[in-house]
């Protein structure tokens, strides 16, 4: 649903995105993760045909967006990261005004734009000035008229930027049910854990060049080999850190109190062979968990690593 074909956008002299490729399969959600700079919004506005490439295309919903760009933009709700100047509308008149320039049919307006009154609580500022609206209240209100048309296909630039911990969770509850109705969802944000949590694929950006795309499960293989796991014991931590100490894969362990945590090289079996070999030794074990890198310990291996290399080059 969404595809890019050595996407290329040069500012000047300065290359804002390098030949990028990307595609999203239909009923993704995507994460789109980089640091300031990286080149997640030029894609995004390029996307969005707000402005053109070098070199390279773009599609969404299977049209050019170089060649046809009002195709795409009929298959595209866009939420900007930036919410705009719309001084004296109402937010009746602003969702009015964005059926109308969608072209959703006059006899269907009322009944879509009070099915995202509804979904989006904004019935409570519908009579309401948008440029008097709290931070969080304009980022509902972009997204309802990203969906106003019925999309397949969504770009958002940082959506929860703003929200409070309670509109974030109505946020991925929403994509979810979005994902779940078969939209396809390119989500570009710096609150990393957040897009743990629903998207099924992530794409890492760096300098303008994508390092990364994939199941978050395929990163943490890649970037985490060596495993992480916490134990924690009935009785003294001593048997089983004197036992965990002859196992040659075992790179570090600490031991307090009863808890233990250790760093191991090994797959699921070797972890589950590690662990009947605590009980067989008499090991008595409240808990064996895993601890699992969160997302940005992830994305800062790569930039880290991404950087070192460019500095290498140099």
């Amino acid at each position: 649903m969404i595809r890019l074909v050595n996407f290329t956008k040069r500012y000047g002299g300065r290359v804002a995105v390098d030949r990028l490729n990307l595609h999203i399969e239909a009923g993704e959600i995507f994460g789109f993760v980089g640091p300031n700079g990286a080149g997640k919004t030029t894609t995004i506005r390029f996307l969005a045909t707000l402005i053109k490439a070098t070199a390279g295309d773009g599609f969404v919903g299977g049209h050019s967006v170089v060649r046809e760009p009002l195709a795409a933009r009929r298959a595209l709700g866009y939420m900007p990261d930036s919410f705009g100047a719309y001084h004296g509308m109402r937010v009746k008149d602003f969702l009015k005004f964005f059926a109308e320039i969608h072209q959703v049919p006059r006899k269907q307006q009322k009944q879509a734009i009070d099915n995202l009154v509804q979904r989006l609580d904004l019935t409570g500022v519908w009579n309401e000035y948008v440029n008097r609206l709290s931070r969080g209240m304009k980022q509902r209100l972009s997204l309802a008229q990203a969906l106003i048309h019925d999309p397949p296909v969504l770009i958002l630039d940082e959506p929860a930027s703003g929200l409070d911990p309670r509109a974030r969770i109505e946020l991925k509850r929403l994509l979810l049910e979005l994902k779940a109705a078969g939209k396809t969802i390119l989500v570009s944000s710096h609150i990393l854990a957040e897009l743990a949590d629903y998207c099924t694929t992530i794409g890492l950006m760096h300098q303008g060049q994508l390092l990364f795309c994939g199941p978050i499960q395929w990163l943490t293989q890649q970037l985490h080999p060596v495993r992480r796991v916490s134990v924690r014991v009935v009785d003294s931590a001593e048997p089983a850190v004197r036992l965990l100490e002859s196992c040659p894969q075992i790179r570090w362990i600490a031991a307090e109190d009863r808890a233990i945590s250790f760093e191991v090289e090994a797959s699921d079996q070797d972890l589950a062979n590690l662990l009947r070999e605590l009980v067989l030794q008499g090991v008595r074990i409240c808990s064996f968990t895993e601890e699992e890198p969160s997302l940005e310990d992830l994305f800062l291996r790569v930039t880290n690593s991404a950087s070192q290399a460019t500095s290498g080059k140099a």
